[in-house]
């Protein structure tokens, strides 16, 4: 009995992996997605047409490896202004989380509200294990048009905005 119950939370699991949409590659138009911020204003993909947006998910708010990245984008943000680049942030955490957690890390960035995991899985960065679901720690370089200029699926939170601020200074050359 114990052992049907371990395969029936273990195919819980893999089918939450079989679910998920594939990440869109390089070149590919980025999905569209319409969330609101900590303080409720909606944010649209349109809203940054024009310039570069680096569109980075995490999984939870004020996690250690959530807290390096988001501080390290917060600490580099003027390098990234200028490269002509916003930088926005969703995990599937509520407003008042985001709030907290921007508070708490002075960020000046927008964190966005993806509480059901549609945009996430839009982006193939949704894990979904049935009542358990975050965001994977995945970033997309989406150029001024529109189109992903450049996916991040394996990301080292402490490296990773050097790695972004390099590729936009190669790509914009």
């Amino acid at each position: 009995m114990m052992k049907r119950a371990w395969m029936a939370v273990l195919g819980l699991l893999l089918a939450g992996f079989a679910r998920a949409d594939a990440p869109p590659p390089a070149g590919a138009p980025a999905p569209e997605f319409v969330l609101p911020d900590a303080s409720g204003k909606v944010h649209r993909l349109a809203d940054w047409r024009g310039q570069w947006l680096v569109l980075y998910f995490y999984p939870k708010d004020d996690t250690p490896g959530c807290t390096t990245e988001a501080i390290s984008f917060r600490d580099r943000q003027s390098h990234l202004a200028a490269l002509k680049a916003q930088v926005v942030g969703v995990s599937l955490d509520d407003g008042a989380s985001h709030l907290a957690f921007a508070e708490k890390h002075r960020l000046t960035f927008p964190l966005l509200v993806d509480r059901d995991g549609t945009v996430a899985r839009r982006y193939g960065a949704l894990s979904d294990f049935g009542l358990f679901k975050f965001a994977r720690r995945y970033t997309f370089l989406i150029d001024p048009g529109g189109r992903v200029a450049k996916a991040y699926l394996s990301v080292e939170a402490s490296k990773h905005v050097d790695e972004v601020i390099a590729d936009l200074r190669d790509l914009q050359k």
